[in-house]
């Protein structure tokens, strides 16, 4: 079944291409009446392409995104993916962006590991390190997606290391004696959370 005049089209490109099918609209026509293509984007199957023909007409972006900022195609990526996210998600993602206002302006394709290291090494400790090369992992997959990048730099980021606790695991004496007690008060409660990983802050 052909597509509705203004539609888009996907096409099969020719050669051994990771990305073979281009999902692609025409916006005009030369001077020997032929159609003139502007590419949205490029994709490994006909069916992720057909799908993103269908979101681009659903809600259409700028496909000319290869000036785009970190600041723009972070609110594009968003737009897109906190719809499927917990608003606990959301709310790291969030975080992760406002530790890397640095580069906000800069345009995406020209960010490399180097940039993003210095964003994640001046974020906080290791927890906060983790959000933000988070972040960065899922904006590169994003830019791939559209051809702005042609390599996934965020998988070259490092972060701290997750420090020792000082905290000493009970040990099987203490464990048998808290079984020899688990009918007096509070002992069943330390042995449910001895056993799933149960913490008090997680109620």
């Amino acid at each position: 079944m052909r597509n509705p005049n203004g539609y888009g089209s996907v096409v099969k490109l020719s050669g051994n291409r990771r990305r073979p099918f281009e999902v692609r609209k025409t916006k005009g026509w030369n001077e020997k009446g032929h159609p003139v293509y502007e590419t949205i984007g490029y994709f490994a199957t006909r069916e992720e392409a057909m799908i993103a023909l269908a979101e681009y007409n659903k809600n259409p972006y700028d496909v000319d995104i290869s000036k785009i900022t970190m600041a723009e195609l972070y609110e594009k990526w968003s737009e897109r993916s906190f719809s499927k996210m917990t608003p606990a998600s959301i709310k790291a993602h969030k975080m992760g962006f406002n530790k890397a206002i640095s580069i906000h302006s800069m345009k995406y394709k020209e960010i490399k590991t180097y940039h993003m290291q210095e964003v994640v090494d001046s974020s906080g400790g290791y927890s906060t390190q983790g959000k933000v090369k988070n972040l960065f992992n899922h904006l590169d997959k994003f830019a791939l997606e559209f051809d702005v990048i042609a390599k996934c730099y965020s998988s070259l980021v490092t972060i701290e290391s997750v420090p020792e606790t000082t905290k000493k695991p009970f040990t099987d004496e203490e464990v048998d004696r808290l079984w020899e007690i688990k009918d007096q008060e509070w002992a069943d409660s330390i042995l449910v959370f001895l056993y799933s990983g149960f913490r008090i802050s997680d109620g």
